[in-house]
């Protein structure tokens, strides 16, 4: 040890005697910490001390004296903390004086030393209340250190922390700053914390998303300009083609009328406003709210909706395309806001109104309120314009003349327009509660669109939209040339067959019922599906509604084939147990309930309410029983017989097509067109492939559209829909569409009549065509549906008279110059002869004897040949070959009483028991309306009758 004396250190309280630090603590006396020697010192300090050998750094830390004690006397230290471990014995060791310098120099630095201690000791303090300061850091401070003891440098010593002990979370760790003060470092974050931005960084990215939206938006501004008038402004032409490549129909100028606001009346623009923009005067050009809300919807499914304002509405019609692109979009926006810094409100609701397109090719509010009215814009009423307001948004859907089926969704929106009037303050709650709906005219169009080419034209686009060809914006937007499958001889013989069996015969002056004649029509190749005339109506510019596509009217017993195809397809059986086929017998009373329904009581009338006893499913189909056929479809399943519809070429969708018994009379409201479809399916032998309108399309001249591909399926076997056909044959030859046969062609097909006569049908088909006709009843004032009664000076039109033979005259002209060819028919099992176990059963109670006389064993063999034997009839005498009261041979022919019917035949006999009772009257191309119970016949028949296959006027 050195002889020279040490300098004393001073303690932490003053100059009195070390105390342990255990009553250092009591007395609260701070203690000196040894992070001082982390402090910067002065260079000279510094340098004085790293002369100093370790040996005496060892030294000093053991052999220091108390204060106030003599130099060179050995003192014990003080016991040291728990805390204190190897590494704060390394750190004192470290920070231990090097040199001894002058006794000049070591005064001067103990000042220093005293004041830094000081300084350090406020810091400390300070420190300490802010709880940044543990207790293992303070407990190291606490142990004294020499104060010559200073590192080299400041930046050359650095604390080692003392090691926490198990189950202690680590001290932090402290970094001195420029004032002397300690600033603690930030842990880190670990584990799924990592993940998960900060909030400066998000709110970072928000500022720079802002600031980069505000800049694109102000680039955007800049770059957009409002451009001149776009093509829809001079809106091309579409063509429209036969198949042979002669032109059809061309669409014709745009029918515009430019009107100014002034020229509008004040409910005609506030009908627009409430139906599509409320707040157009007061809200800006763009609505981002609004757009936002509008994607949502079309997102979750709610139905595509733009969002856009009455603006940016106006911006897309006039300066841009049509397409559905967010270019476009963005475009528009952008055009919208300078173009409502540019143009009054007033300004740009007037040409909303001039552009926008309501249906019936009529652009603008005063070409609507012509072709929808008759009357200019000025004229319009809140009731008018409010339908014209809804039309807008949907205009071929809710033309309630040209689709009556939509007729509830355009009174709904009808109702809202004039909602939303009374609730902007712009009609008065009184005067809408005593509105109604004003039923719009026929629609009167340019001579371009005359005759056929409306209908034509209108179902071809439908067409293109619903199998998303093209769609409607583009189609108005014109340039097209679409070239159709019609073909142009077959098309004019279908108007001249109606023509000359139906409307030649017309007396619309002196009958009134005559003006309520409609038709419709439709023909398609069963092999390619292709149709290959249509028939719309007796003009287009008189008549607007497409008799061929509309679907609001029964369509009766041309339904029923649909039910038999469904039986064989699925082999289903009668009640019984028998398998139902052409053969099979069923209980045709009329006003029979079905049995084996579990949905209530039904027992369906017969046309006027005639019985047929037993009876073959053939010979009800020729005669269109309603009881025999409600009762077949409970055996089939309602179910399976919609299916069955649906695979043949019903739309799923189709009104009233509903899995009841009732399918089975036709109360569904399929067109003209979709029944064409599914009878071509039964002409293809059940291959169903769906129908076409178009051979080509292009637009521009050069680029050509792709079209669907055309695909068939086998809808229902060739077993079922040739069985079917054959029992079609025998409504030709034998039931109730005899004026078929005229044609000159093997054909089938099946009459059918609407409730109260509303409609007339035959849908017919020959291997090589099949077609549908409809003659119907509508008020060309009110589009009510009207009863044909009286019509063409008959009592009633049914399915056998004017319907069938227009189907004949137009089947004989389309096919002529073509080889006839008979049908190839895979039939089911028993169709041809009687089963066994089918005969019809024999009448309980009447023993085989009738009321007007007996019979010896009078059966009905089978029922198909029509003879009885041994039939001795008592005092019967009928107007055909018999002697003294007992028919020769039991059977009969035109105009007589027998067990089978053929054309003009009494089919008021029984037709599965015996022949009885007496017939005073004749018939005349038709048979007598008498009736049979349980297969006798019960009454007598009188006068002459005729009509659809002999008068029989069944809802067919």
């Amino acid at each position: 040890m050195s002889d020279e004396p040490q300098p004393q250190q001073p303690n932490q309280g003053g100059g009195g005697p070390a105390e342990p630090p255990a009553a250092a603590e009591e007395k609260q006396t701070p203690p000196q910490p040894v992070a001082e020697a982390k402090q910067p010192e002065p260079p000279a300090a510094a340098e004085e001390r790293t002369t100093e050998p370790p040996a005496a750094a060892e030294q000093a830390r053991t052999e220091q004296p108390p204060a106030g004690g003599r130099p060179g006397e050995k003192t014990v230290a003080p016991p040291r903390a728990a805390a204190e471990d190897t590494e704060t014995r390394q750190l004192a060791a470290v920070t231990a004086p090097k040199a001894r310098p002058p006794a000049a120099a070591r005064d001067r630095q103990d000042a220093q030393d005293r004041r830094d201690g000081q300084d350090r000791q406020s810091g400390q303090d300070r420190q300490d209340r802010q709880g940044g300061q543990d207790t293992q850091t303070r407990q190291l401070a606490a142990v004294r250190v020499p104060k010559a003891a200073a590192p080299a440098a400041p930046t050359a010593v650095t604390a080692v922390p003392a090691v926490p002990a198990p189950g202690a979370e680590p001290p932090s760790v402290d970094v001195p700053t420029n004032g002397g003060e300690k600033k603690m470092k930030r842990p880190k974050r670990t584990g799924w914390r990592r993940i998960i931005p900060t909030w400066r960084m998000v709110l970072g990215t928000f500022v720079i998303g802002v600031l980069l939206l505000i800049g694109l938006f102000f680039l955007g501004y800049s770059m957009v300009k409002i451009p001149a008038a776009n093509a829809f402004a001079t809106k091309q032409s579409n063509v429209y083609l036969f198949a042979d490549g002669s032109q059809l129909a061309r669409d014709g100028e745009v029918n515009r009328e430019n009107v100014t606001l002034a020229q509008v009346s004040v409910d005609a623009q506030h009908a627009v406003l409430a139906a599509e923009d409320r707040d157009f005067y007061t809200e800006s050009a763009v609505d981002p709210k609004a757009m936002l809300r509008a994607a949502w919807n079309t997102a979750t499914g709610k139905g595509t909706q733009s969002g856009s304002t009455i603006t940016q509405q106006y911006v897309k019609n006039y300066y841009l395309a049509q397409e559905q692109t967010v270019t476009r979009k963005v475009k528009e926006v952008f055009v919208a806001i300078k173009l409502d810094r540019s143009e009054s409100k007033a300004q740009i609701l007037e040409g909303y109104l001039n552009t926008s397109y309501f249906g019936r090719n009529a652009y603008g509010i005063q070409a609507a309120a012509q072709a929808y009215y008759g009357m200019d814009a000025t004229d319009l009423d809140p009731a008018r314009a409010a339908y014209l307001a809804a039309l807008v948004n949907a205009p071929s859907e809710y033309d309630v003349v040209a689709h009556p089926e939509n007729k509830a969704a355009a009174v709904a929106r009808w109702n809202y327009v004039l909602d939303g009037m009374v609730k902007k303050g712009w009609l008065t709650e009184s005067k809408r509660a005593g509105m109604k709906f004003p039923m719009p005219k026929e629609q009167t169009v340019s001579t371009g669109m005359s005759g056929q080419r409306g209908y034509i034209v209108n179902a071809v686009n439908d067409y293109l939209i619903k199998n998303k060809i093209v769609d409607s914006d583009a189609l108005e937007a014109g340039g097209y040339r679409i070239t159709t499958t019609l073909q142009k001889s077959r098309q004019n013989a279908f108007v001249k067959a109606v023509d000359d069996k139906l409307i030649s015969q017309l007396d619309k002056k002196n009958n009134k019922v005559d003006n309520y004649v409609r038709a419709g029509g439709a023909s398609v190749d069963p092999k390619t599906g292709k149709v290959v005339a249509m028939y719309g109506g007796i003009d287009y510019v008189k008549q607007y509604t497409n008799g061929a596509t509309r679907g609001d009217f029964q369509v009766g017993s041309t339904f029923k084939p649909f039910v038999f195809a469904s039986a064989v397809d699925n082999g289903s059986t009668t009640q019984s147990g028998q398998t139902i086929t052409p053969n099979t017998y069923y209980d045709g009373t009329n006003k029979r309930t079905v049995q084996g329904w579990s949905g209530g009581a039904y027992a369906p009338e017969n046309e006027d309410e005639k019985s047929y006893g037993q009876i073959t499913v053939r010979k009800a189909t020729d005669l269109s029983v309603n009881s025999v056929y409600a009762q077949m479809a409970v055996d089939v399943g309602p179910s399976k017989v919609k299916q069955t519809a649906v695979g043949l070429g019903i739309p799923a969708d189709t009104k009233d097509l509903q899995p009841y018994p009732s399918i089975a009379l036709g109360t569904a409201t399929a067109s003209v067109l979709d029944m064409a479809e599914a009878y071509a399916t039964l002409a293809n032998h059940g291959k169903h492939g769906t129908y076409t309108m178009v051979d080509k399309i292009t637009r521009d001249g050069t680029q050509e559209i792709r079209l669907p591909k055309s695909t068939t399926k086998q809808a229902v076997s060739r077993q079922a829909a040739d069985t079917t056909t054959s029992i079609l044959q025998s409504v030709v030859d034998n039931g109730t569409a005899t004026a078929a046969q005229a044609a000159g062609r093997p054909a089938a097909g099946k009459t059918g009549t609407a409730e109260e006569d509303t409609a007339a049908w035959f849908a017919g088909y020959t291997p090589d065509l099949a077609t549908v006709v409809s003659v119907m009843g509508q008020d060309p004032v009110t589009a009510a549906h009207k009863s044909l009664y009286g019509a063409l000076g008959l009592a009633r039109i049914n399915g056998g008279g004017a319907p069938t033979e227009i189907w004949a005259q137009y089947t004989k002209a389309a096919l002529k110059g073509t080889t006839a060819s008979s049908f190839d028919l895979d039939l089911q099992a028993g169709a041809e002869t009687v089963a066994p176990g089918t005969q019809a059963p024999a009448t309980p109670g009447t023993g085989g004897q009738n009321n007007g006389g007996t019979t010896d064993q009078g059966q009905n063999n089978g029922g198909t040949d029509g003879t009885t034997t041994a039939g001795t009839t008592d005092g019967g005498t009928t107007d055909g070959s018999t002697t003294a009261g007992t028919t020769t041979s039991g059977t009969t022919t035109s105009g007589t009483d027998s067990g089978t019917t053929t054309a003009g035949t009494d089919s008021g006999t029984t037709t599965a028991g015996t022949d009885s009772g007496t017939t005073t009257g004749t018939t005349t191309d038709g048979t007598s309306t008498g009736t049979t119970t349980s297969g006798t016949d019960t009454g007598t028949t009188t006068g002459t009758t005729a009509g659809d296959g002999g008068g029989f006027g069944f809802v067919q």
